[in-house]
């Protein structure tokens, strides 16, 4: 009798400790801040599946988008081969912004999500973890759906809202729910909240997003949650909704969501006002002499002291900031021979360095770099682009000069040989971005899952 109940206790100590050994390994025993920390840099695949193909009527609570959609703001539709470049640039995170309402609903009294739909998103997404990479998906703008009732705290109003955004998540949340720790939700995008009564109403609906998605259990009772401050305003955020966010049933999985574009005169004022000048120029070095165009505030000292009070307010109390969205106009200055290119393109390169320095050295911050794929410094007015999707380079350079000065690209000469894929599971692409499989492959260099490997 004693022996089989040594026996049984053996047995149950294993089984215990295979299930722990087990849990630990699969990535959700890490914390928030741990998986941020993993995830810089990141990259944005901009507006192209919050984008719509037709502003004809009411654009909310139909089907109207179609997967068309996808090329309505911009002209390349998203594929592996895309993913796997952003990849070799040194990106280890994606985030992708996404309508559900707007335009993909095919059912409004249940505010039911197109099939098609889901199924395109959850392709891009797998994608990037096809890759390895991290992905933020959220509810973008979304036709303005919430964002336009954000300042009204009629108690039925919230309530409705409510209603509406648990609906949109737990579908969302379901569809998603067995994928691994790679996959972050991020409840909403840019809620216009600009004082404490309207950040109030923001608090509850994070509520409703977190509750929403720990209800449908699996791998969603520890996903990473990202909620956004009001406005996604760093000085909101920290004035008004420092120690409010959610209550959650996991400690340790939870992110705020600011976004940094600063200053407005830098990154995307197009023309001189009477109240002020664009800043062509930014950071110490970088000012050009006898120029009314160079920066008079929010260069490096203001920069730090922004990331400093998120990192007082929220990082060092448990909560990593994912910056969501981050960037700058590159803009052609060949049409003002008194102005400097150079000095310009040189300032540039600081504020994408000094952004992803500052982050890295503080720890608990990704910055999300936003990427819009139109390919052309529009003169003065510049561009945010990073990625030339349609042909595969880099077109903001500048840009990406500054993040790999801190995050360095993987070098290009680091090819591997190989006789053949490890697995079935591989994916194959050509340096062109087109997908084959392996009886196509012939001698010469292919990206495989994201490494250039050579046949």
């Amino acid at each position: 009798m004693k022996e089989k109940l040594l026996k049984a206790t053996l047995i149950m100590a294993c089984l215990l400790f295979w299930c722990t050994a087990s849990r630990a390994q699969d990535g959700f025993d890490r914390t928030a801040t741990e998986i941020v920390n993993d995830m810089a840099p990141g990259w944005n695949l901009g507006n192209t599946f919050e984008a719509t193909t037709s502003w004809t009527g009411a654009a909310l609570w139909n089907n109207k988008g179609g997967l068309s959609s996808e090329t309505g703001w911009q002209d390349t539709k998203t594929t592996q081969g895309i993913i796997d470049f952003v990849k070799s640039l040194g990106f280890k995170s994606i985030r992708i912004p996404c309508a559900w309402a707007f335009g993909h609903i095919s059912n409004a009294a249940s505010y039911t999500i197109d099939e098609k739909w889901m199924a395109r998103v959850k392709e891009v997404v797998d994608y990037c973890i096809n890759d390895g990479l991290y992905v933020v998906l959220n509810d973008h703008w979304d036709g303005g759906w919430i964002d336009d009732q954000m300042k009204n705290s009629d108690p039925a109003v919230i309530a409705r809202n409510k209603t509406i955004l648990s609906t949109l998540w737990t579908q969302i949340a379901n569809a998603f729910k067995d994928y691994d720790e790679h996959l972050l939700f991020a409840g909403m995008n840019e809620p216009p909240a600009e004082d404490q009564a309207a950040t109030n109403n923001l608090i509850q609906y994070n509520q409703a997003f977190v509750d929403a998605v720990r209800a449908t259990g699996g791998n969603n009772a520890r996903r990473v949650l990202v909620v956004q401050g009001p406005s996604t305003n760093i000085y909101h955020t920290c004035n008004f909704m420092t120690n409010k966010m959610p209550t959650d049933v996991v400690e340790g999985k939870l992110a705020v969501e600011i976004h940094f574009y600063n200053p407005w005169q830098f990154w995307g004022m197009e023309k001189d006002e009477s109240w002020g000048k664009v800043f062509y120029y930014w950071g110490k070095g970088n000012h050009h002499s006898g120029s009314t165009h160079n920066a008079t505030w929010g260069e490096e000292d203001d920069m730090k002291n922004q990331l400093q009070m998120m990192k007082t307010n929220f990082v060092d109390k448990g909560y990593p900031v994912v910056i969501g969205e981050f960037g700058a106009n590159w803009r052609d200055l060949s049409g003002l021979p008194a102005e400097s290119q150079e000095k310009h393109n040189a300032s540039i390169k600081t504020h994408y360095r000094e952004l992803h320095r500052l982050c890295k050295e503080m720890g608990g911050m990704v910055p999300m770099t936003w990427d819009t794929n139109y390919r052309s410094q529009d003169g003065t007015k510049g561009s945010m682009t990073i990625v030339n999707r349609k042909e595969l380079t880099v077109f903001g350079v500048y840009a990406m000069e500054g993040i790999n000065e801190i995050y360095p690209r993987p070098s290009e000469s680091s090819i591997n040989t190989i006789v053949h894929p490890t697995s079935n599971k591989e994916t194959i692409h050509t340096l062109q971005g087109i997908r084959i499989n392996e009886k196509s492959m012939a001698k010469g260099i292919y990206i495989i899952n994201g490494k250039k490997l050579i046949r």
